[in-house]
């Protein structure tokens, strides 16, 4: 964090100095900011003269700051030491709750993506949902802190939720049991003779896991490995090391991701360093609307540097760069520093990754039901610096057969996630065929 602080340190006595220039020009900026500020003091003193209750300076400050930073984009923000808290215990991985990544939209709780294995997902509740009531309260309008607050207590006890889901003629009724989330954010099986990679968020675990679900599932399927199944659909991202970590464990060489500030010395690339993990086994790599961030690097820069297919849905186009400036001991800033580019030079910001097979989920009888919510559809969402160009992607117009299925159908074939069997079918189509059991007694002997 120091060079951070730093560099921001120099961009405010680079700015002072610029105010104090001695030409027209910037004396009239600095006038001109300095009006703007007197406006903002008014008013600070207006509303604690005269406002109706009473209100203490902290809230008044802190609404400034909020009022700020919401005026930029959807993903800065000022953080409290509660917030501050909370986001150290998501990234080190355990924290208490329901296990729901939520935002808030217009006053609204909008759910992001329950997290595997917790309450939340075991109810159900999914991505692109609005929580309305907490145990029949309306939340609406309540700061995403209040709602956070009220859905976490003490293991064990019962919260009722209230969920508006688009599609859905009446609101959905969830009644939860509060526990301790221990994020696993690596899992992994074997189907077949095909490795199945489950990575549900970027916490610090997350390389080093990655890396020991690679080398498990080898020992595991053995010389009939076919390839390898990336599930990263409704991935909410997180810690831009550990994308980069594991995009390396797939990687010989090449180019992972850029980030691009706002001036040409704000450019970092990162690169491969490591060996290919994976042998170079064929790799499919699923994404869904409810991918973003980190999940997005991962599989814009396998794509990019055709190390694997990816298909499923587009993803959720969430292209920047947040960095932790830490302004206090327990307070910081989450500030949007810079926009990440895939190696193709393709900004990920609105337009998200296009699979190179779109499969829908036909296994979910309410996917034509729901709005696809994505980052282009957030207030005040960062613009996209170059946006696709849709005429780019092919399609021969011809839908697949396979997708004609019904939920129901398929079900009495026992396919319960439909894009999950179409990746490792595809796979096993791809890797090697399995090897005689002569053969393989033979080549393990070596």
């Amino acid at each position: 964090m120091k060079p951070i602080a730093h560099t921001l340190i120099a961009a405010s006595a680079g700015a002072l100095v610029a105010l104090t220039a001695p030409t027209a020009v910037n004396a009239a900026r600095g006038n001109e900011t300095w009006r703007e500020l007197d406006t903002l003091m008014d008013v600070f003193l207006k509303v604690r003269e005269t406002y109706v209750d009473q209100v203490d300076d902290k809230t008044l400050i802190e609404g400034a700051i909020n009022g700020m930073l919401a005026s930029l984009d959807p993903h800065s923000s000022y953080l409290d030491a509660r917030d501050s808290e909370a986001m150290r215990s998501q990234t080190d991985g355990e924290y208490g709750g329901l296990g729901l990544t939520v935002s808030s939209e217009d006053g609204a709780v909008r759910v992001v993506a329950p997290t595997d294995e917790t309450p939340a997902a075991r109810a159900g509740i999914k991505s692109g949902d609005y929580i309305t009531h907490l145990d029949d309260t309306l939340i609406f309008g309540s700061t995403l802190n209040e709602a956070v607050d009220k859905m976490r207590g003490k293991p064990g006890s019962k919260i009722k939720l209230t969920v508006v889901r688009p599609g859905q003629p009446k609101p959905l009724n969830f009644e939860l049991t509060r526990e301790v989330i221990k994020i696993r954010p690596v899992r992994w099986e074997a189907r077949g003779n095909v490795g199945v990679i489950r990575i549900a968020s970027f916490n610090r675990q997350t390389g080093e896991a990655t890396r020991l679900g690679v080398t498990t599932l080898a020992g595991q399927i053995g010389p009939d490995l076919a390839g390898y199944v990336i599930d990263l659909r409704s991935n909410p991202g997180g810690l831009l090391d550990q994308a980069i970590d594991v995009t390396d464990t797939f990687l010989e060489r090449g180019e992972i991701v850029s980030q691009r500030g706002r001036t040409k010395a704000d450019i970092e690339r990162y690169y491969a360093r490591a060996t290919d993990l994976s042998g170079g086994k064929p790799i499919v790599v699923l994404v869904d609307e409810g991918s973003a961030s980190a999940a997005e690097i991962v599989a814009g820069a396998l794509q990019d540097q055709k190390r694997a297919i990816v298909i499923g849905q587009r993803s959720f186009g969430k292209g920047s760069v947040q960095t932790l400036i830490p302004l206090g001991p327990e307070t910081g800033l989450r500030l949007t520093t810079a926009r990440y580019y895939t190696p193709a030079g393709k900004s990920v910001q609105e337009a998200g990754i296009e699979p190179d097979i779109v499969v829908p989920q036909l296994t979910d009888p309410t996917r034509n039901e729901r709005p696809r919510l994505r980052e282009a559809d957030l207030r005040n969402h960062l613009v996209a610096e170059k946006k696709a160009d849709d005429k780019l992607i092919e399609d021969d117009g011809k839908p697949d057969p396979r997708f004609k299925l019904t939920a129901d159908e398929l079900k009495k074939q026992g396919i319960t996630d439909y894009q999950l069997d179409y990746a490792v079918k595809m796979i096993a189509r791809l890797g090697p065929a399995p090897l005689p059991k002569a053969q393989v007694a033979q080549a393990d002997s070596r």
